[in-house]
C-alpha cells in the first residue's frame, strides 16, 4: 500500500512537471512573482510536508489528499529542470533512480541487518548536508564543492531508503490490529518518507551525472 501510495505520488509529480515545461507555467510564475513566489512556493510546500507528519490528527483521505497536493507542487517546482538538462539525462537519472531504489529497498526487506539502529547517524548527516548547501549558496563557482556534496547527498538519501523501506514494515507490523483507517494513515506517512528518498535521489544523480545545458 504504501509503495502503491509512492508511485501514484511519483506520477503525479513526473505529469506535472511536464506539463508546467511544456507551457512555460513555472517560468512564467517565477517571472511574475520573483523571489517571493519561489519562497512562498517552497513555504507552502514545507508546511504541507510538516502537517502531514501530524497524521495521526487527521483524517486518512485528507491526508492522501494532502500528499498528492504535495506531489503535484512538487512536480510544478521540478519542471525547472528541464531548463538546465537535456530529457536523454534526466531519462537516465530517473532509470538509474528506480533501479538504485528498488536494489536497496529489496536489500533492506531483505537482510538482517537492523538499519533502523541508523536513524539518529542519519538524522545528523541530514543536518550536515544541509547546512553544507546552504554554505555552498555563498561559493559561487565551486563546482568540486557541489559534487562532493551531491556524492554525498546521494550516498545519505541511499541510506534513507534503508531506513525507510524497515520503518515502513514495521509500522505496518505495530499499527496493523488498529484497522483499516490506522493502516491507510500509515501508508499516506510512509509513502511520503519513500518519495523524499527517491526524489532526493534522482536530483542528486542527475547533478553528478547530468551535463548543464
Amino acid at each position: 500500500r504504501a509503495y502503491g501510495e509512492m508511485t501514484l505520488g511519483l506520477i503525479i509529480t513526473a505529469v506535472v512537471a511536464v506539463v508546467a515545461q511544456m507551457t512555460g507555467a513555472y517560468v512564467s510564475f517565477i517571472e511574475s512573482t520573483g523571489l517571493i513566489g519561489f519562497f512562498g512556493f517552497a513555504i507552502v510546500q514545507v508546511v504541507l510536508a510538516v502537517a502531514l507528519r501530524r497524521i495521526m490528527k487527521i483524517k486518512a483521505s485528507t491526508a492522501r489528499v494532502m500528499f498528492y497536493v504535495y506531489a503535484a507542487l512538487m512536480g510544478f517546482t521540478l519542471s525547472s529542470i528541464f531548463l538546465v538538462y537535456s530529457i536523454s539525462d534526466i531519462g537516465v537519472a530517473l532509470v538509474l533512480c528506480a533501479a538504485f531504489f528498488f536494489v536497496l529497498t529489496m536489500f533492506s526487506l531483505t537482510t538482517k541487518f537492523d538499519m533502523l539502529k541508523a536513524g539518529p547517524i542519519l538524522m545528523v548527516g541530514l543536518v550536515v548536508l544541509i547546512i553544507s548547501q546552504i554554505v555552498l549558496m555563498f561559493v559561487p563557482g565551486s563546482t568540486t564543492g557541489m559534487r562532493i556534496i551531491c556524492a554525498f547527498g546521494l550516498i545519505l538519501f541511499a541510506g534513507m531508503t534503508l531506513y525507510d523501506a524497515q520503518q515502513t514494515r514495521a509500522l505496518f507490523s505495530a499499527y496493523e490490529a488498529q484497522g483499516p483507517e490506522m493502516i491507510k494513515k500509515i501508508s499516506i506517512i510512509c509513502a511520503l518518507n519513500l518519495y523524499l528518498d527517491f526524489v532526493n535521489m534522482f536530483l542528486y544523480i542527475l547533478q553528478l551525472f547530468g551535463s548543464r545545458d
